[in-house]
């Protein structure tokens, strides 16, 4: 008999993926293939959503031509969130690019929003600031700009595409995960906002339908490759996925991702309005029952650890990170990398990089190791936040590249004063999204029977005095004033 597994799809910004996951919660395999991005203009960001479609079908090929007697029992789908496209309901043909979360082009929407006296009302609503980062302005652009009269359209997020691909044009849907990151989607409610669509000029009847994140959407058809009929069940946003992944089902269970920048999650047991700089999201959906999550989005994480390298003639970011540990302490100095601006919980599109602390003892190995520790200080900033609803922390897991150095990851945990939990597996969206499908489909029993998969790695304890501490986020703290006063 033939081993039986969940197909899960990890589709990225720059990269679709597509993992075989064993009922013993084990990767079998893996496809992938990139994703090409445009810039048509300064600020703008789109991507193609036929070719997100082709690399999909690109990884899943690849993933199951590693094993090709594997019986897939369900799918599951991980993706990017707050990118959006339009398309024709009835030829299934995209109207107009996919426009990236990374996007600016409505930046001047949103702050007639904000001058219009809108955010706190959003924000209410939806636990997000205006920002052209979220889809509801962009939303309205396609429609306005893309959308023929009396043409019947869909808008939707990327997973509502591949599951309109996926079941052969059939179902126009969405979870509440991805819904939530719209600001058209009211947490409170759980539904589609009249006020909120009408604000936005987005009309609700081309929206998806919702559903809970373990949920069967519908089954395949007509998709190459794979047989008709595989249950679609599963859709969730990719750092939330990696949340469910890493079995943070506890209220005060987080995750850090560590890449170009860095996402910081923890869950909530309640809808709770987020204090200034981060946001609040729904994190999953089961059952009709949403698990809250409160996120900070850091712009320049372990992107500053190259830049550094390079800045101090090194030959790579190993070399930086040795220079670094040669010293007990970075000297007084402090580097803010606010190369692009500052994310959470500053949110400063205008601040710029800073060094500063320098002295005639600092060198090299003190301005590398304050490129390290600016990793630590910009999450204690996103925590700290965080620690004003009044939650207690739990289990804290951290993943990316940059989560299995020892090093970067203890400074982590000094700062914060909290253990964290390093990851021993690299595809955290995908298991998450697989373990979705699995529960809706009934290849894993329950919630406790999914726990009991985690592998965790390594967990590394604090251990920095707490005067040492202090001082230290009392340094940082100045920078990042100086950083903000030097605009």
């Amino acid at each position: 008999m033939a081993d039986q597994a969940i197909l899960a799809i990890d589709e990225g910004t720059t990269n679709s993926k597509a993992v075989l996951v064993s009922q013993a919660g084990q990767i079998i395999s893996s496809g992938s293939a990139p994703v090409p991005i445009e810039h048509p203009q300064a600020g703008w960001v789109q991507q193609d959503a036929e070719q997100i479609w082709i690399a999909t079908q690109k990884a899943i090929a690849a993933c199951l031509a590693k094993a090709p007697d594997t019986q897939i029992t369900a799918l599951g789908i991980s993706n990017q969130r707050e990118s959006i496209l339009i398309w024709d309901r009835v030829t299934g043909a995209p109207l107009g690019p996919v426009i990236s979360w990374q996007c600016r082009r409505t930046a001047a929407q949103c702050e007639a929003l904000k001058a219009a006296g809108h955010e706190a009302d959003v924000i209410a609503k939806t636990g997000l600031p205006l920002d052209p980062m979220f889809p509801a302005t962009k939303a309205a652009w396609l429609v306005q700009n893309h959308a023929a009269p009396q043409t019947d359209v869909c808008i939707g997020t990327v997973d509502s595409w591949l599951i309109w691909k996926l079941s052969g044009h059939q179902v126009h849907a969405t979870d509440s995960s991805n819904a939530a990151r719209t600001q058209l989607f009211n947490l409170v409610d759980q539904k589609w906002d009249d006020a909120l669509c009408d604000l936005f000029g987005v009309d609700m009847s081309i929206l998806p339908k919702v559903h809970d994140s373990s949920h069967i959407f519908g089954v395949t058809k007509g998709v190459q490759g794979l047989p008709d009929g595989i249950p679609i069940a599963s859709a969730i946003g990719d750092s939330h996925a990696a949340l469910f992944g890493h079995g943070a089902f506890d209220s005060g269970d987080g995750k850090i991702t560590f890449g170009t920048g860095s996402s910081v999650m923890t869950t909530l047991p309640r809808f709770v309005a987020p204090p200034k700089g981060i946001t609040t999201t729904i994190a999953w959906s089961i059952g009709g029952r949403p698990t809250y999550a409160l996120e900070g989005n850091i712009l320049v994480s372990a992107s500053i650890l190259p830049w550094a390298a390079k800045l101090l003639g090194l030959e790579n970011i190993e070399a930086l990170l040795e220079l670094a540990q040669s010293v007990p302490d970075a000297g007084g100095v402090s580097l803010v990398p606010a190369h692009v601006g500052l994310g959470a919980p500053h949110w400063d599109a205008e601040a710029q990089g800073l060094i500063c602390g320098l002295s005639f003892g600092a060198g090299p190995a003190q301005v590398a190791r304050a490129a390290a520790e600016s990793m630590a200080f910009q999450v204690q900033d996103v925590f700290e936040i965080m620690a004003q609803t009044s939650q207690d922390f739990g289990r804290l897991f951290v993943d990316g590249g940059p989560s299995n150095n020892g090093f970067l990851m203890q400074l982590v945990a000094n700062y914060l004063d909290h253990s964290v939990i390093q990851s021993e597996n690299s595809s955290a969206s995908a298991i998450g999204a697989a373990y979705l499908a699995g529960l809706a489909t009934g290849f894993w029993a329950d919630i406790p029977t999914v726990a009991n998969l985690g592998r965790h790695g390594t967990q590394i304890a604090a251990n920095l005095p707490a005067l040492q501490r202090s001082d230290d986020i009392a340094r940082w703290r100045k920078a990042i004033a100086r950083t903000v006063q030097s605009v």
